[in-house]
């Protein structure tokens, strides 16, 4: 029998682009081929950073209407706590995926059906020491896990190895329940070890500082070229 081959799906944190010029650097890395657009929402209280809100993600989606660019946003929740208010201003804000830590909330079942029921995919992130046991009686509800392959709160750090065995923990227990959960993973990745996170049945890989910091004049869109190396590198059969 012959093997297919599993894409994965490629989501520019945009944390580590121009803020300077955010739509345009938009527009660039989708039309470049990149899936996803991922907002990394931080409140220097549950992170010791402070990034964008629901107004920046109102932007960018007005600005990608404007522009035809099409691409679903990906909300990613470093704040403390996750209360309706942020929930519901992110979902107005236009956003597809709403992703918090089960940590951060008071009320883990009622913030996953506040998403949904405002028309969004909900997620739960983890970070390399939160275990996953936060998954046991929500698990049916829930659309996407984010594994995060750093400590979170600044672009640019280093891969954590031992998110690797995280990541098939994962796999492995979808794969038992039976339900259709995509697994993203956020931190560190790069076209060296883009192929490692993609066989271990990742479906989404978050990438920031190795696309953005690699922007070249010569390409039609400024990432082209990146773009390309990540896809090929991530390529498993």
């Amino acid at each position: 029998m012959q093997k297919t081959l599993h894409c994965l799906k490629l989501a520019p944190s945009i944390l580590a682009a121009d803020f300077a010029k955010l739509g345009k650097e938009v527009e660039d890395v989708i039309l470049s081929g990149a899936d996803i657009v991922h907002f990394d929402v931080m409140d220097n209280h549950y992170v010791p950073n402070i990034s964008f809100g629901p107004m920046v993600c109102k932007s960018i989606y007005m600005y990608m209407q404007k522009t035809g660019i099409i691409a679903p946003i990906d909300v990613h929740l470093m704040v403390s706590p996750v209360d309706d208010r942020i929930i519901t201003e992110f979902i107005n804000a236009g956003a597809k995926y709403i992703t918090f830590h089960p940590e951060a909330s008071l009320h883990i079942d009622r913030s996953i059906s506040l998403i949904k029921d405002g028309g969004c995919e909900a997620g739960l992130a983890f970070n390399p020491a939160t275990p996953l046991s936060y998954l046991k009686y929500v698990l049916y509800k829930v659309d996407l896990i984010l594994i995060m392959s750093v400590n979170p709160g600044f672009s640019g750090n280093s891969f954590i190895p031992s998110t690797i065995k995280k990541i098939a923990e994962v796999r492995n227990i979808i794969d038992k329940s039976g339900y259709k959960i995509l697994i993203e993973v956020d931190g560190g990745i790069k076209t060296s070890n883009i192929n490692k996170v993609a066989q271990t049945g990742t479906d989404i890989c978050v990438v920031g500082s190795a696309i953005f910091s690699a922007h070249n004049n010569t390409d039609k869109h400024g990432y082209d070229s990146i773009l390309c190396a990540l896809r090929k590198n991530s390529l498993r059969i």
